[in-house]
């Protein structure tokens, strides 16, 4: 009798702050690209692919990042069904309701739940865990995937090991220990101790169990949310606001593992990092001679033991060593390697004293496409838009300011009041001050234009919309 496919699982809501500045609040580093041509959660479906083997993933995510995960599916190729935290309640609530979606579509389903942002160099051996950890599921086991540690890491939280279990190379989880100091990480490096990934595979079925037994109050809560949970129409699930609401924020080590007498680890060897900071992305980059990482239109000379992640422009670095330098559009960051791990420190001190830079990228990401600010002054602003194929602006009008679009690049079709028109390149067209209008890309390839603003007013919050296809009031 064949065995059940793997349901994947993928948390992709976090927002991370130690890799800034390429990952902020509004694009997190699961949907950058950091390591490889792909973002992290790109990689992750990628890795997925066997059908064999795993089954269509669950995508756990919150509203603002929908769309990342719905256009990054498509372009690799992949298939999801996305389900919406109405508000982050951290990795307990969040595995718990996936695992339960998996469990109403199939009874014996065994999950594999993932982070998004994690790397993982070898594919086979990612795979062959994978069975092995099912292996161990179907006799009850909640398997975590513990790495053989490198060297004594601090960052990250330990397992102790215990005995044998019937599965080749796993074995039950004698303890889980916190992020130990590095004389105590020394000590677990030694004593055989694995880090923990924070990956897991289980039968929804027993999961269900061990919550009702270990965390109550967030089985109920998050039980009623997926019971309560609606659909729209395009294609996103939406678990229940009130009830999710009322699940305690928790992770799913210590709601679940920490506790259950079911829990076991398998030493994964599939190279892997949790790419949680600079020093982390530089331990698995490739690097040259002078053993520097560099990535994007870098220029190093006499430079040694450095990462240099250019984005946007010519970086250029003269004689220094063991340095992270970090160059996007709007910003730069130098920092020694050995504080990689303050970035988010760092990070605090700017939002406390109001940079938009800590939050926001200069490009903002839109279900339609993008914009970038070019240019801003009394009263006007200059930003670049690019609309996608089909993709269609909210019906929209504004108090303030009034809106100049020349097109570039395509072809637009703009709804001025009761006049809908085609907008060629190389030509132009104007928006009045609170007139109500649209902007369309009807052809195949992206829409380019530029759009000047002029006004008393020019803050995103000026706009009062009427008809918007992605249901962005509903989220």
């Amino acid at each position: 009798m064949a065995q059940t496919r793997i349901t994947p699982l993928i948390l992709a809501g976090g927002s991370g702050t130690r890799l800034w500045p390429v990952s902020r609040d509004a694009m997190p580093k699961q949907f950058m690209t950091l390591v490889g041509q792909k973002s992290t959660f790109q990689q992750a479906l990628q890795r997925l692919g066997d059908t064999t083997l795993f089954a269509a993933p669950i995508v756990m995510t919150v509203g603002e990042f929908r769309f990342f995960v719905q256009h990054q599916a498509a372009e690799v190729g992949c298939t999801v069904t996305v389900v919406l935290e109405p508000e982050r309640r951290d990795s307990g609530p969040a595995i718990a309701a996936g695992a339960l979606i998996a469990l109403q579509r199939d009874p014996d389903a065994v999950v594999l739940a993932l982070a998004a942002d994690h790397v993982i160099l070898d594919t086979a051996a990612f795979h062959e865990a994978c069975r092995r950890a099912r292996d161990a599921a179907d006799t009850g086991r909640v398997v975590t995937f513990g790495i053989s540690p490198s060297e004594p890491k601090t960052g990250y939280g330990y397992i102790q090991p215990g005995r044998p279990l019937e599965v080749e190379g796993v074995r039950a989880v004698q303890r889980f220990v916190e992020k130990p100091d590095a004389a105590t990480a020394a000590r677990y490096v030694s004593d055989g101790y694995l880090w923990n990934s924070g990956n897991f595979m289980f039968r929804s079925d027993v999961l269900k169990g061990e919550l009702s037994r270990h965390a109550p109050e967030l089985m109920s809560a998050v039980s009623a949310a997926v019971t309560g949970a609606t659909g729209d129409t395009l294609g996103f699930t939406l678990l229940g606001a009130d009830a999710y609401g009322r699940s305690p924020r928790t992770s799913f080590d210590y709601a679940v593992m920490e506790k259950t007498d079911r829990a076991a680890v398998i030493e994964a060897r599939f190279g892997w990092s949790d790419i949680g900071s600079w020093e982390a992305i530089y331990d698995i980059a490739q690097r040259d001679g002078a053993n520097n990482a560099l990535r994007g239109p870098v220029v190093a000379l006499a430079a040694e033991n450095c990462l240099v992640h250019a984005e946007d422009r010519l970086t250029a670095v003269l004689g220094v060593k063991d340095l992270v330098i970090v160059s996007t559009a709007d910003a730069v960051m130098v920092a020694p390697r050995r504080q990689a791990e303050d970035v988010k420190h760092l990070v605090a001190t700017l939002k406390q004293a109001g940079h938009a830079e800590a939050t926001n990228h200069r490009r903002v990401h839109r279900p339609w496409g993008y914009y970038e600010s070019v240019d801003a002054g009394e009263r006007f602003q200059v930003k670049r838009l690019v609309v996608a194929p089909k993709g269609k602006l909210s019906l929209q009008k504004h108090l303030h300011r009034a809106e100049h679009w020349v097109v570039v690049r395509g072809t637009a079709e703009v709804t001025i009041g009761d006049k809908v028109s085609t907008v060629h390149e190389n030509e132009s067209v104007y928006v009045p001050i609170g007139t109500v209008h649209r902007l369309a890309n009807p052809g195949k390839i992206p829409l380019e234009l530029v759009e000047v603003q002029s006004g008393s007013y020019l803050g995103e919050d000026d706009i009062e919309r009427f008809d918007d296809v992605y249901r962005r009031d509903r989220v």
